[in-house]
């Protein structure tokens, strides 16, 4: 009964500091606060907005007050949608906390759907969101695609911080795809992942940028034409046609020792790197032994300068025999009489388990290693960041 009195006391008390607040005279000095608070101050102003805006309507609204109402309302809101913009970035970047990033950006797109900058932070972030947070994922494809959508088309931002520029906002967008994508469409992931090796960020100097390009390609277009090439020519004498689709699928074979070969020199002795480079070394030794007769000799020095080189495009398909140099190399011993690549080389003898084309008759050409090492590495490189 005592708690109920005390309750009951004081409600004309609240009621009456609702009414004091909401006099004419009180609304004028709030409306006076978010004045002269809106430039300096504008957490004070928003406060003196919402407290204005909260009061009851009054029977009759003058012109004059409708119209600071209105303008309040604008006002109050656009302040909102600002602090979102400030809270996404800091949630994202300096909480990382992913969801809940991902839940404001979706609200800011909803009223701002080609908003580039939303956009670019979230694709940027989409490679490091994803994997301990697996419903992200469509959403990160969805924005990361709107994203190059909107760069390709030649859009840009005043500021594009944390990243540090366009071309960031680029590499770590066509990064995310290719990480979302590679897994259902390697063959098609290629494209973003080497895209995003053109630009100086970090993924240009990750290996793990390299041994997904690698990976790409060995569980994308090489399982492809492999299983076509011994659909086609298994266990059938050697022809032309044979001879130029084993010449195109040793075209996929070095860009997958390109690839490797350079994660492994951008490992170096890093000992963040310790788990995946041995798998690098086991898939990048496998297949330079295939393209050079069984035998690793001059695959140190292959390593030690790949990265002088610029990445190779994805190759384009021959349609032709490479001519064969005017003085024919000798037969490597076990080795195989069609070309193992655009100079003309000798074919070697291929990985374990598998079959490398007689010198008349064609029968397999090398079938994917046990651990396609490279495919999905284990972790990511690192994050965007200035």
């Amino acid at each position: 009964m005592t708690g109920a009195t005390v309750a009951l006391l004081a409600l004309p008390v609240a009621a009456t500091t609702v009414q004091d607040q909401c006099t004419p005279e009180a609304k004028t000095a709030l409306y006076k606060t978010f004045t002269d608070s809106r430039k300096e101050d504008q957490p004070k102003a928003y406060e003196a907005a919402k407290k204005y805006l909260a009061c009851p309507a009054a029977a009759e609204v003058t012109p004059d007050e409708q119209k600071i109402i209105d303008y309040l309302k604008k006002w109050s809101t656009a302040y909102e949608e600002g602090m979102k913009k400030i809270t996404f970035i800091k949630v994202l970047y300096t909480d990382k906390n992913f969801p809940e990033a991902f839940k404001l950006g979706k609200e800011i797109l909803a009223v701002e759907p080609d908003n580039l900058k939303v956009l670019a932070h979230l694709a940027a972030n989409g490679y490091v969101a994803v994997p301990k947070n697996p419903q992200l994922a469509a959403e990160s494809l969805e924005y990361a695609r709107k994203a190059l959508q909107l760069l390709d088309s030649g859009q840009n931002v005043d500021d594009w911080a944390p990243l540090p520029n366009r071309e960031a906002a680029v590499a770590y967008s066509n990064f995310t795809v290719g990480t979302l994508t590679v897994e259902k469409e390697p063959a098609n992931s290629l494209k973003y992942f080497i895209k995003s090796a053109q630009f100086e960020t970090p993924l240009k100097k990750s290996p793990f940028t390299y041994a997904y390009i690698a990976g790409a390609y060995e569980t994308g277009p090489y399982a492809k034409m492999s299983e076509e090439y011994k659909a086609k020519f298994g266990g059938k004498d050697e022809t032309p046609e044979s001879k130029l689709m084993l010449a195109n699928i040793n075209q996929i074979v070095e860009r997958m020792i390109d690839g490797y070969a350079r994660a492994v020199a951008l490992a170096g002795t890093d000992s963040q790197y310790a788990t995946q480079k041995p798998l690098w070394v086991e898939s990048l030794t496998t297949w330079y032994k295939y393209l050079h007769n069984n035998s690793d000799a001059g695959m140190t020095e292959y390593i030690a300068g790949v990265l002088a080189k610029p990445l190779p495009p994805e190759p384009t398909p021959l349609t032709s025999l490479p001519t064969p140099p005017a003085t024919p190399a000798s037969t490597p011993t076990g080795g195989a009489g069609a070309p193992a690549n655009g100079n003309g080389a000798a074919g070697t003898t291929a990985p374990a388990g598998t079959t490398q084309p007689a010198t008349k008759t064609s029968t397999s050409v090398p079938a994917t290693p046990n651990k396609p090492a490279g495919a999905k590495p284990a972790t990511n490189p690192d994050r965007p960041r200035n």
